[in-house]
């Protein structure tokens, strides 16, 4: 069976350092971070000390659908529906003109609607215990469900295709992209929408990775907290966002004129089986899925000139990811251009891999990889290979024929996706 080739033709995202693709791109390659106060809700009371984390800032969810259908779902099903609506528009795309059931979509999630599921708790904890009558909003099950997303975008459109979600924690929106490119390539669909959103800033979201010792506590400068790749990280801060790609079969994009950012060229997926939450401390699963996706793609490693990284600004997760891209890229290092945008973003968790393969689509149109910021000279971690170039602080222009990026998750979910150059762009 001969596959379908799959390139990128729309992007849309909502992210603590942008409310647009335009807006985040410009504020990625100037190194800007979207850390800072919680604002969402008070956190006198958490015990986990943690106040601050990457918001998503002036989101205006009425500019993507009524203020009263937004009302019915979680902050994550709005960040979704908001990043769909933008990649739509930019595509181009006019699906009154498409077969429904040639066009789908998959979206991938961490935690769904946690913070509506803790207020719907609440609510029912606090009727029982006055001895009321326990009763739920009709919309506590709909806003919870991490499907919602998908479906919401396949009802906005129309879209009456394969319609799904991917959960597999931080690997969960790379997963759906996966799964969106396979269903093009085997002819199953023309188009997908395909990504991830997550907003677990939260009390559940923050004290849950607080209490595990995942999340830096740098309250008193949270725009420098995360830090990848530096010796003196202490975790990572947490963010939210939705992000979503316009996946299509190449010949239909031609057909109509579409710009086409990129191509996709592979993919891969492992398990670390390991540990529930630690990487294992080799990198041997991260090492795997990307030379997996390289034989994917039919690609050597000194084809890849961008990997973005995993990159969370853990102790441990860092050094695994790093020995990693050793075992894999050693011997072609010195061309080896990498950066972690979660050092700007913050942690997405599922909503991760969509925005990281959008940054990496972005670095390849534009020829532009983006910074790993808040590094200092003197804080050099002697655990990382000293040759690795990661791009530290300032963005770089440099040829970017393909890029590699890279997301692990708890449970031992690895998941990376190669994007590259559309022929007409060489």
């Amino acid at each position: 069976m001969e596959l379908k080739r799959v390139v990128v033709t729309g992007l849309g995202t909502v992210n603590p350092i942008g409310c647009s693709v335009e807006e985040f791109w410009q504020n990625a390659i100037d190194g800007k971070s979207g850390a800072g106060p919680i604002t969402l809700y008070d956190t006198e009371q958490i015990i986990a000390k943690v106040r601050f984390a990457c918001e998503v800032k002036n989101f205006d969810i009425s500019k993507y659908m009524d203020i009263k259908d937004a009302r019915k779902l979680d902050r994550f099903g709005q960040l979704a529906m908001a990043a769909a609506v933008q990649a739509v528009q930019d595509s181009g795309l006019d699906f009154v003109k498409e077969d429904p059931y040639r066009c789908g979509v998959v979206m991938g999630y961490g935690m769904g609607g946690i913070d509506s599921f803790q207020q719907g708790i609440e609510t029912i904890c606090n009727q029982k215990s006055k001895g009321q009558e326990i009763k739920a909003s009709p919309f506590f099950i709909p806003k919870i469900i991490g499907s919602i997303a998908s479906g919401l975008i396949s009802i906005r459109f129309g879209l009456k295709g394969p319609n799904y979600s991917t959960s597999s924690a931080c690997a969960s929106s790379t997963h759906a992209l996966i799964d969106a490119v396979n269903l093009i390539r085997m002819g199953k669909a023309d188009v997908f929408l395909s990504g991830g959103a997550e907003a677990a800033v939260t009390y559940g979201g923050i004290c849950g990775f607080g209490v595990m010792h995942a999340l830096s506590t740098r309250n008193d400068s949270p725009e420098t907290a995360c830090r990848p790749m530096s010796a003196s990280r202490d975790g990572f801060v947490l963010g939210e966002g939705g992000s979503v790609l316009v996946l299509e079969e190449l010949e239909h994009a031609l057909a109509r004129g579409a710009r086409i950012y990129a191509e996709v060229a592979g993919w891969g997926a492992t398990a670390d089986a390991y540990h529930m939450t630690a990487p294992e401390p080799e990198g041997l699963g991260a090492a795997r899925v990307m030379s997996d996706a390289l034989d994917d793609a039919g690609m050597k490693p000194q084809d890849i000139d961008y990997i973005n990284m995993h990159g969370t600004s853990t102790p441990l997760g860092d050094i695994a990811e790093c020995k990693a891209i050793v075992k894999v890229f050693e011997g072609c290092l010195e061309n080896l251009s990498l950066s972690s945008t979660k050092s700007m973003t913050g942690h997405l968790l599922g909503g991760a891999g969509a925005l990281e393969a959008l940054a990496s689509v972005l670095a390849v149109y534009n020829d532009i990889v983006p910074p790993t910021i808040n590094h200092a000279d003197d804080d050099v971690d002697p655990n990382i290979d000293s040759r690795l170039d990661f791009t530290f602080n300032k963005s770089r222009k440099r040829q970017v024929r393909a890029a590699l990026s890279n997301t692990f998750g708890f449970g031992g979910h690895n998941s990376c996706i190669i994007v590259k150059k559309y022929p007409s762009q060489s």
